[in-house]
């Protein structure tokens, strides 16, 4: 297939790399001419995964993109850039999208904003860093569209990169939202030296977390349990490379939040998308307390210890009632 990745982070360069490997001609596009320039002399990603050899992909600025020609868009751009992005791609051939995140400036599921024609969302436990250095995952692909996910599972699975199919987009795309935002909360936890204890309670009373908010919304239960659920925020609350675990991290150990995000390069989707799934819970009046405490460190200046110990204050009850 012609694909064309459009944003040159960590992500997108691992994926083109991934896409590459399966025998497909990729084009990443870059926001940066001297980015995409780079890459083009020396087959490496200046700025992201500098040990990726990008030589077989064809890398261009934005402004001289030609995605009119792809047959195949894949997105990786932070979520605060989707909808400008989705907006302005010419042609029609279907988008995958591997921005895991909600629109910040209305809520919406990424996938709404594709317009006029297929979309497909990718989520799981997926690194960019392992998957860079050939280290085996399995993801999840979801569509309406069956014959999309089918067609892209086949295109893209491997023996290090194994993809299921599923329906329900609804509960990807919120998995993929939430689960950053607990990431967060994990990361206070090694950040106030909380111990593996709490921080395996954090874990799974985030899912329960997770799976309210996502079946108010319309996701499928089942779709918690798997791969774009549990299987993902294992991943975002113990991986090094998780850069919301980093930052709720550098929260625990006092630091503010202005000066984490200064200093990183990368973007952790979880500081914005903590604002929206708050928003969300309102809505639908759902009860999300490790969510609501992020929140309050993010942006109401309380601090970690404050939000850990307004966590065990709460009234225990029975396990399968809500907190």
């Amino acid at each position: 297939m012609n694909v064309h990745v459009v944003g040159g982070g960590s992500w997108g360069t691992a994926f083109s790399r991934l896409l590459v490997d399966r025998g497909h001609a990729v084009t990443l596009v870059c926001r940066d001419p001297e980015q995409a320039a780079t890459i083009r002399e020396t087959g490496r990603n200046p700025r992201y995964l500098s040990g990726v050899d990008l030589t077989p992909v064809a890398a261009v600025p934005a402004t001289e993109a030609r995605l009119e020609e792809a047959e195949l868009v894949v997105l990786a751009v932070p979520s605060k850039s989707f909808a400008e992005v989705a907006a302005s791609l010419p042609g029609d051939a279907p988008v995958l999208s591997l921005t895991k995140g909600l629109d910040p400036a209305t809520g919406a599921r990424l996938s709404t904003l594709v317009r006029d024609r297929p979309v497909a969302v990718l989520s799981g436990p997926n690194m960019a860093e392992e998957i860079a250095d050939g280290l085996p995952t399995a993801t999840v692909i979801a569509s309406e569209d069956e014959a999309l996910a089918e067609t892209l599972q086949e295109a893209i699975n491997s023996l290090v990169f194994r993809i299921y199919v599923n329906p329900d987009v609804v509960g990807v795309e919120l998995c993929a939202a939430a689960k950053n935002v607990i990431g967060l909360a994990a990361g206070g936890v090694d950040g106030l030296r909380l111990g593996d204890n709490g921080k395996a309670a954090l874990i799974t009373r985030g899912l329960v977390e997770m799976a309210r908010l996502g079946e108010a919304c319309g996701g499928r239960p089942e779709t918690f349990s798997g791969l774009a659920g549990m299987g993902d925020l294992i991943a975002t609350c113990i991986s090094p490379h998780s850069r919301n675990r980093h930052v709720g991290e550098q929260l625990g150990k006092g630091r503010e939040i202005e000066e984490i995000i200064a200093q990183m390069h990368m973007v952790a989707e979880g500081v914005k998308t903590a604002r929206v799934v708050m928003e969300c819970a309102r809505q639908y009046a759902v009860e999300l307390p490790i969510a609501r405490e992020v929140y309050g460190v993010l942006y109401e200046g309380r601090s970690a210890r404050d939000a850990y110990r307004g966590l065990m204050r709460r009234r225990p009850g029975a396990e399968g009632e809500p907190d």
